[in-house]
């Protein structure tokens, strides 16, 4: 069987599709033995493992801010996860990769190896804001202006697109771990209490938010005790999550605002009338849609499907490449790439 597919190799989620589905769809993040480096889990079961391991094993996110930070680790994670998608039923497929525009060439190139090494081929990238334009359905084929804001894991894409090319562009590294790094920093300085990750995430997903919620929300929560060493039992405020996050959401406002400024009157009149496209993890925190439609002063149209917008829209660039025939610096080669 011969397939083609897009890869998202993202921070925080791998995804893969093909056949019009998402095929599969799992944590950036592997737990390998402390002394050989060896896997031993991967995806969920290792994201359920973070701070939970023992001496023996270390959890490992190969991906950070959007680009390679652990090769060998990668590589590896991106083989089980292709064997897992597809078994040994597959030729090896073309591959469209999504990628942040703020990377280096060499660091395209290590992205383009390790998907290669997993079993891809005649790979090519694909800018994380073109591949939102068409995964929100923006048509290339009018001359028109258009602005997609992707906050994702570990980075925050802001674009500002003209028939099929990106005019301005800003890769942020700031993005929804930021508010998790945010809330346990204030737990700690609040309650002196210690906290992961996981519960850090847990409470921006079920409390968090960027707007003063009209009716105050709270949850319990459980860290250590910094004094004691001992578990302890906490309550949290939808308030209090504002005030350590509220910062983090005007500072990327601020960037996207950053773009509009840099981009030409024109554009900028038809992104005035057309809206900004916003997707991605991070946008799905209460409020953020409103706070930047409020900051910039332009009507925001949020994905319906953010988490997947990009993976969608490099699909449909593999499956139809004359969407795409006018670019010439954004959709490469991973051949064009090699460093001698």
């Amino acid at each position: 069987m011969s397939i083609d597919i897009a890869i998202d190799l993202g921070t925080s989620k791998t995804v893969i599709y093909g056949n019009s589905r998402i095929i599969l769809e799992e944590a950036t993040m592997v737990t390998v033995d402390a002394e050989t480096y060896e896997p031993v889990y991967f995806g969920e079961m290792a994201k359920e493992s973070m701070g939970r391991t023992p001496e023996t094993l270390l959890c490992v996110q190969p991906i950070e801010r959007g680009a390679i930070a652990d090769y060998d680790v990668a590589q590896a994670m991106m083989s089980k996860y292709m064997l897992d998608a597809f078994g040994n039923k597959i030729v090896r497929p073309r591959v469209m990769a999504c990628l942040p525009t703020g990377l280096t060439e060499l660091q395209h190139r290590f992205m383009g190896k390790v998907i290669e090494e997993s079993g891809g081929r005649n790979v090519t990238v694909i800018a994380s804001p073109l591949a939102i334009a068409l995964g929100v359905g923006i048509d290339f084929t009018q001359a028109k202006g258009s602005m997609v804001v992707d906050i994702g894991a570990g980075v925050t894409d802001i674009a500002t697109i003209s028939m099929g090319g990106i005019v301005q562009c800003d890769s942020f590294k700031l993005a929804s771990n930021d508010f998790d790094e945010a809330i346990i920093k204030f737990v700690r300085r609040k309650f002196n209490i210690e906290i992961g990750p996981l519960t850090a995430e847990l409470i921006k997903k079920r409390v968090g938010t960027v707007v003063q919620r009209p009716v105050e929300i709270t949850m319990i929560a459980k860290g250590k005790n910094l004094r004691t060493g001992l578990p302890e039992t906490f309550e949290i405020t939808s308030s209090q999550v504002y005030e350590t996050v509220f910062d983090i959401a005007v500072t990327i406002s601020n960037a996207v605002r950053k773009v509009l400024e840099k981009t030409d009157p024109d554009i900028v009149s038809d992104i005035m009338e057309n809206g900004i496209y916003l997707t991605g993890g991070g946008s799905l925190i209460h409020g953020m849609a409103g706070f930047i439609e409020e900051f910039i002063g332009t009507k925001i149209i949020h994905s319906t499907d953010p988490c997947h917008s990009i993976i969608k829209g490099a699909a449909l660039a593999l499956k139809n490449p004359g969407l795409l025939k006018d670019i010439d610096y954004q959709v490469r080669s991973m051949k064009e790439l090699i460093i001698e």
